[in-house]
């Protein structure tokens, strides 16, 4: 009997360690990766997020910038890592539509991750040179179908949200443009300013700088509903395409079988984040507004965002490689 409570008492320590260990989390650094490179918004958000995780966690959340593909190096990175909550992932909107443009991903945007919550949405903006003859939306479907296959927009790079944006513009108002691909915006914006190029679709912290400097013009908000930081500029969808909708995001995975305690706990600490005043004005800042939402939510996004791309780029014949 002496044996046999002796044995249950061990037994019973050795639940309550592995309990207590696993409660423990996180208990060294936490790895955030981040698919493009540093300076950009995405990464000023990164850091921002990663600040903020590592304040409520009490462990470093270090920033790993791993660029290139449209963030397709960056989740094949955290594919293949440990589900053991020390490297998570900051994606975006890509991270949907890369199934569709890539045929031969290494990795399941749905299946290869788990799903911690989202983190912003942001909209895109159409705009022309300022010396443009087109003062609306409506003016430039019509110029649109007057002139098939003449007007002209730039991108930063084909499949990027900047083109996909035209691209459902395209399709939703029925008409044909003509598609110049750049090497980022910065690279397409002078162009645009300068009129070589009609018009463009580029984000928000892109865009609104160049508006307020009086250099471009901004016809329409991609997105249903109009921008705290762009508030005079109606979206597309009221100013003559109703139902037209197309906004960035980026949220939070980590890779598939993230034990559920670790994934609450992260999306826990996720909400606090976008609740703190600081945080969302520095989100306000970027033109984006606060994603807040539970896993399931975010996991639903990405499903159905994936086939919303899915179709629209089939249709439009869309590819990378």
């Amino acid at each position: 009997m002496k044996f046999f409570l002796a044995l249950l008492c061990c037994l019973g320590f050795t639940v309550t360690y592995a309990a207590d260990n696993k409660s423990n989390y996180p208990n060294k650094p936490i790895h955030l990766i981040v698919g493009f490179s540093p300076g950009g918004s995405a990464d000023t958000v990164g850091r921002a997020l990663a600040e903020g995780l590592s304040t409520r966690l009490g462990q470093p959340v270090i920033v790993e910038n791993k660029a290139g593909a449209n963030g397709n190096i960056a989740a094949e990175i955290v594919a293949r890592s440990p589900a053991d909550g020390y490297v998570i992932y900051f994606p975006s909107i890509g991270h949907a539509v890369n199934a569709s443009l890539y045929k031969n991903l290494p990795y399941d945007p749905v299946k290869d991750f788990t799903p911690i919550g989202g983190v912003f949405s942001a909209p895109n903006m159409l705009v022309v040179p300022m010396n443009s003859p087109y003062k609306s939306v409506g003016d430039v479907i019509a110029a649109a179908k007057a002139n098939p296959g003449k007007l002209t927009f730039a991108s930063s790079g084909s499949g990027t949200s900047v083109h996909l944006s035209a691209v459902l513009f395209e399709k939703m108002a029925k008409i044909d443009m003509i598609h110049i691909p750049y090497k980022g915006t910065g690279n397409a914006m002078p162009d645009v300013i300068s009129g070589q190029v009609d018009m463009s679709f580029p984000n928000l912290p892109s865009a609104v700088p160049q508006v307020k400097a009086g250099n471009l013009r901004a016809l329409g908000i991609t997105t249903a509903k109009r921008s705290a930081a762009a508030p005079g500029t109606p979206t597309i969808a009221e100013s003559g395409l109703p139902g037209y909708e197309m906004a960035t995001w980026y949220g939070l995975v980590a890779p598939a079988n993230l034990p559920i305690d670790i994934r609450n706990r992260l999306n826990k600490e996720l909400q606090s984040i976008l609740a703190d005043p600081k945080f969302k004005d520095k989100l306000i800042a970027q033109g984006a507004d606060p994603m807040p939402g539970t896993p399931e939510q975010f996991s639903q996004l990405i499903k159905s965002e994936i086939e919303k791309w899915r179709k629209l780029i089939a249709q439009s014949q869309i590819t990378i490689d």
